[in-house]
Order: C-alpha cells, then sequence, then structure tokens
C-alpha cells in the first residue's frame, strides 16, 4: 500500500505515542504525524499518570519497551537513566517512570524530527471525525480541524463510572472528595483497578473498613518466576468451541504441574497466541469466555507485581480488605451514605451494605455509544464506526480499520489499543500495544 502523507492520531497517551514512534521509523521525507490530546500530559495517558510509587507495572522492565523490533530498548533506557543500579530486569518498576520513558520517547522523537517537521503535538480534544472524499477533517473543541489522509483513535480506556453505577465514582476523579480515614468503603471489581484504588487509599491514610465485590471475589494471582513450556502454533487448537478448548489448557496446566513446574508455566507459553485463538473462535464461543470464564482468565493472566499482592494479601488476613462474591442489585442515597444491596453469589440471598464512599473499578465500559468519549461517541451516532459485536469496544477489522453501521470498511478510520478488544482482546498490556502498532504503521506509512 502506498503511504499516506498525513496522518492525525487522536490521543497522546501510550497507545498514540508508540503508534507515533513507529510511524517516525518510516524513511518517508513527505510523512506528516499530528498527535492530538486533551491533557497537558503527552506520552502519560491516564496509566502512566500515577506518582504514587506503589503503583507499579504488572510486566517486568525488559517487557517494557515501545519498540516491537527492539525489545531491551526500555530496559537500556532504564540502565542509562540510572533509575536502577542493581542491573536486575526482573524488577517491577513505578508507572510513573513508565510514563516518563514514553514521555520522552515523544520529547526524542519531537527534537529529532524539528527540521523536518514530521511531528506536531497538538493539545485539545477531539470532538469529531470525519471521512472525506480525499482523506479525513478531524474537529477540535477550539473551532478548529485539521485536514488528513488519514486518522487512528487511540483514546484509551473510558474515564467515567459505570452508567449502571451512577452514585459511585472513580479514584482521582473530581468526584473523589476527601473522605474521613476511617469512612466505609465499597470498591466494585476485585482486579488490578482495584489493587490500584486501595493503594491510593492506602497512600492518602485511609484506616477504614473496604469491601471489594466481583462475582467470584477473586484477585489476581502474583507474578512468579517461572519456566514457560515450549508451544507452537501447531500445539494450540485453534477454531474449537471454548468447553474444548478451556480442557485442553486444563489438561496441559495439570500435565505440567505433575512434572513439577507451575500453571503460569502454560500462560506464559500460550500467550504469543492468545490473540490467534480469540480471533479463531466462533462468536458463540466469545460470547460465553466473556460471561463465564473470563473472570477466571484475568486473575491468572494479568497478574499483581509479588510485594503488592503480599500487601494486600496481609491487608485481607487482617480484616482490612474483605473479598465479596456478589453482584450489586441496587443503590441509593440514604442520609448521606450509599445503601447497596448485594446479591450474594452462593446462596442469592440481598443483603444491603451502606457504605460512605462506592469506587467503581469495573473497568471495560459496557457500551462506547453511551461512553464519555466524544469522538467515539459521535462516529457511532453518525454511523461512521459501531461497537462490536460483544460491545468491547469498536468494531474493527484485525488490520485495524474501523467498521461502520452498515458492516463498510473504511479505509481512512483506525483505531488502536483498548478500543480493539473486540478484535483482539489481549491487548490490554504493552507488548501487545507495541506490536499492534507496529503492524499498522507499516500500512500506513508503506513500510
Amino acid at each position: 500500500m502506498t503511504g499516506r502523507a498525513s496522518i492525525v492520531i487522536v490521543g497522546g497517551g501510550a497507545s498514540g505515542v508508540l503508534l507515533a514512534a513507529h510511524l517516525l521509523k518510516s524513511p518517508n521525507p513527505d510523512l506528516r504525524v499530528t498527535l492530538i490530546e486533551k491533557s497537558e500530559n503527552f506520552g502519560r495517558g491516564r496509566a502512566y499518570s500515577t506518582a504514587l510509587p506503589d503503583h507499579v507495572l504488572n510486566v517486568s522492565a525488559m517487557g517494557m519497551s515501545g519498540y516491537a523490533d527492539d525489545p531491551e530498548h526500555f530496559w537500556r533506557w532504564v540502565q542509562a537513566s540510572k533509575i536502577i543500579t542493581d542491573g536486575n530486569p526482573a524488577v517491577y518498576l513505578p508507572r510513573a517512570v513508565y510514563g516518563r520513558y514514553l514521555h520522552e520517547l515523544l520529547q526524542d522523537n519531537l527534537q529529532r524530527e524539528r527540521e523536518t517537521g514530521r511531528l506536531r503535538l497538538v493539545r485539545e480534544t477531539c470532538l469529531g471525525v470525519s471521512p472525506t472524499p480525499s482523506g479525513v477533517d478531524v474537529r477540535l473543541a477550539n473551532g478548529t480541524s485539521i485536514a488528513c489522509h488519514a486518522a487512528v483513535l487511540a483514546v484509551g480506556h473510558d474515564e467515567e463510572p459505570s452508567p449502571e453505577h451512577p452514585l459511585a465514582v472513580r479514584i482521582d476523579s473530581p468526584a473523589d472528595t476527601p473522605l474521613d480515614d476511617q469512612a466505609s468503603v465499597l470498591i466494585l471489581g476485585t482486579g488490578l483497578s482495584m489493587v490500584d484504588a486501595w493503594l491510593t487509599l492506602e497512600h492518602r491514610g485511609h484506616r477504614g473498613k473496604i469491601v471489594a465485590v466481583s462475582r467470584r471475589g477473586l484477585l489476581p494471582s502474583p507474578h512468579r518466576k517461572g519456566n514457560p513450556i515450549r508451544l507452537d502454533v501447531a500445539d494450540v487448537p485453534l477454531g474449537t468451541q471454548l468447553s474444548y478448548f478451556v480442557g485442553w489448557l486444563r489438561d496441559l496446566i495439570r500435565a505440567t504441574q505433575k512434572a513439577g513446574g507451575d500453571w503460569r508455566d502454560v500462560l506464559d507459553a500460550l500467550r504469543p497466541f492468545n490473540q490467534q485463538v480469540w480471533q479463531s473462535w466462533p462468536a458463540s464461543a466469545k460470547r460465553r469466555f466473556v460471561e463465564h470464564t473470563k473472570a477466571w482468565w484475568d486473575i491468572h493472566r494479568h497478574r499483581m507485581a509479588p510485594p503488592i499482592y503480599a500487601r494486600l494479601e496481609k491487608a485481607v488476613e487482617a480484616g482490612r480488605v474483605r473479598l465479596v462474591a456478589a453482584r450489586v442489585d441496587g443503590m441509593q442515597e440514604r442520609s448521606g451514605k450509599l445503601a447497596v444491596r448485594l446479591k450474594h453469589r452462593r446462596s442469592q440471598t440481598l443483603k444491603t451494605l451502606v457504605v460512605d464512599r462506592v469506587y467503581d473499578c469495573t473497568g471495560i465500559t459496557k457500551d462506547l455509544s453511551t461512553g464519555s468519549i466524544a469522538v467515539v461517541r459521535d462516529l457511532i451516532d453518525r454511523g461512521f464506526a459501531r461497537p462490536d459485536p460483544l460491545k468491547l469496544g469498536l468494531d474493527v477489522t484485525e488490520s485495524c480499520a474501523v467498521i461502520g453501521e452498515t458492516g463498510s470498511v473504511s479505509d481512512k478510520l483506525f483505531a488502536v489499543g483498548p478500543l480493539t478488544r473486540g478484535a483482539f482482546f489481549e491487548i490490554e498490556a504493552i507488548p501487545d500495544i507495541r506490536a499492534q502498532c507496529a503492524r499498522l504503521a507499516k500500512v500506513l506509512a508503506g513500510g
């Protein structure tokens, strides 16, 4: 494909910066990349803007390079920056450090392209993206617009609480007003977002009781050094029904454990094939996975740094954090507090819990068409995009092209990162995002 001369990336967080960095590896002198970000934090985004040292990466330093073809780039930067001195690449660094890395990666590219003008940063909110006969028109909140040949959505996660729980707030959002240190707190979700919220509350000096609720009430497992088994794509059952795949995986884990290994050795060996597995499944298997298997998958696949897990485990044992397997059946204000009805998983009984604050850490927005990201909502409203069948994100092809309401595939609109969960599923971690960005950059820049 002939490279497009001008490309606008909407979203200047990790996905947007990594795509820009891969695009600028192209030698095309006519290439122009414009990166639009509504906040001051180019390169950091929501995930890496945190200043809390306890908010650490869930992947060790050796796995966090921004470049798909240079896997040790981040580790060399860490050493050159003298962030650590013991030479241990298995360390789980603060996310703020990675935010600094992404920021410097962007600044290095900006400096290198200063004379060519191939990279431009725009601090503004994008309100809409419209395909035109010659390309794309990108409309900004300040009343201006940018014309380009192709636009890529890299806006990341929705930042608003779920519409299902309008009385809940996101941690560190404007609605997260100061709390008494003994206030009672309910956290919706028991995954990694809950862990972040708990760490933030601990950092603030909160000492009140915390209840964390999810359908199964399970915590993510800790990382552990292991020895991944050898797997080839021919070993992996692709295109099967979910029950067959789960049976195969369980048998493989049992055999590995019997041989003295660990279940992590199997899941880590499977990781290079996760997207192929997801994309090979029929729609029925994908739906059943999301409804019944995803919770188990998440706690094993998306793990915690060992020191954080040890701290949280102690808090649970001491009773400061209580895990509950239940779903929220309703929530209402009551005398300045929140009364939350919980339907417990095993008994199906309804119990009411009265708390001072409810934090929404459930993660994925159920439907982007009702979310808070204006540019995505606008595209869906006008039929240029649609949610994927499971409403995990936008409907896109395996080459990241946006699919419209009628099923037409755009040759001008693309998406990367968490927005593309429906097509890629495993697209949250940097190793997966950088590989996706590298592939799309080759398509867009013609490299």
